[in-house]
């Protein structure tokens, strides 16, 4: 199906998750069943300084799904500027789209004019969209429902007449972060008014809402949280079920690449967000759990994970 300028498998997606989304993730939901990863937040001022740090979040794979590099800047010059840094090497010959983050509400981003701080300006936003589409790239930009509904709308319009080839609204403002819920009608609304344009993000934990999101007429949905909580929603969504064998062979297999790509403590840390889930209901699993989260070895929690 083609969605957002690409063509893709299905229409569920790995949302962009800081300190998350490194390559061996991606491929690993790639493999679940993704039909489309993004990279990390990337900052553009670190690019224009050659940070070597953020060249590397620019490392992609041949294994993995189709990728949204997503960038964070303040303004249309500095993401332009990181923008064409990231082309001049060679290790982003391939990514098939860029992506800009106008959602994180973090202050560490928006105290810098990024991130959700774009919300409360439209001209800049309008500006970054029409200037990264000079890359002939698709574009897609993710953003947080405004205050109320007619500025989403308006701002959403913004977007999509300055270029942008898709739109993922993550049902909560700014103010709220991660609190509270996602408002689901708001998804609605802008699907009805923008029809294939708009992707869903915000309390993705089941099937059901998967299918919730798409009745209502989004093209794609994003799993960011809900992917960290079960990381085989994919396959469910898709039909590939999996042993629970074979998940725990999967997220072992998982651990050792993460292991040897990027070290023990990271592999360590992402797989004590992982194996939660997969302990739940089974025999022990609170004891299980509590040991797994304890762990200072990444033995320690394949050991877990191997015991019946």
């Amino acid at each position: 199906m083609l969605i957002g300028g690409l063509e893709l498998k299905n229409n569920l997606c790995l949302a962009p998750l800081a300190g998350v989304t490194t390559l061996t993730v991606r491929e690993f939901f790639s493999e679940l069943g993704a039909a489309l990863t993004h990279t990390e937040m990337i900052s553009c001022a670190g690019l224009i300084r050659d940070n070597q740090k953020t060249f590397d979040m620019l490392k992609i794979s041949s294994t993995e799904a189709p990728l949204v590099v997503q960038l964070f800047a303040p303004d249309e010059k500095i993401l332009v500027s990181g923008a064409e840094q990231a082309l001049r090497i060679k290790i982003c010959e391939k990514f098939p789209a860029f992506g800009i983050n106008m959602a994180c509400p973090m202050p560490k981003i928006t105290k810098n004019n990024c991130g959700s701080a774009l919300l409360k300006k439209p001209d800049t936003a309008f500006k970054m969209v029409k200037g990264l589409k000079n890359f002939n790239l698709p574009v897609w930009v993710k953003i947080r429902k405004l205050e109320n509904d007619n500025d989403t709308l308006k701002f959403v319009e913004m977007l999509l007449n300055a270029g942008a080839d898709n739109v993922c609204i993550h049902g909560r403002t700014a103010s709220q972060r991660y609190e509270g819920f996602a408002d689901k009608n708001i998804l609605k609304l802008s699907a009805k008014n923008f029809p294939n344009y708009i992707s869903a993000s915000g309390d993705v934990k089941t099937v059901n809402d998967i299918q919730e999101y798409l009745s209502m007429g989004c093209v794609a949905v994003m799993l960011a949280r809900g992917a960290i909580a079960n990381p085989f929603l994919f396959e469910e969504f898709n039909g590939t079920f999996k042993t629970y064998d074979k998940k725990i062979e999967a997220l072992i297999n998982f651990a050792k690449r993460a292991e040897k790509v990027s070290g023990e403590h990271k592999a360590l840390v992402l797989m004590k967000r992982f194996v939660p889930s997969m302990l739940r209901d089974t025999e022990g699993s609170a004891e299980k759990r509590n040991l797994a989260c304890m762990a200072v070895k990444l033995e320690e929690i394949i050991k877990i994970l191997k015991e019946d």
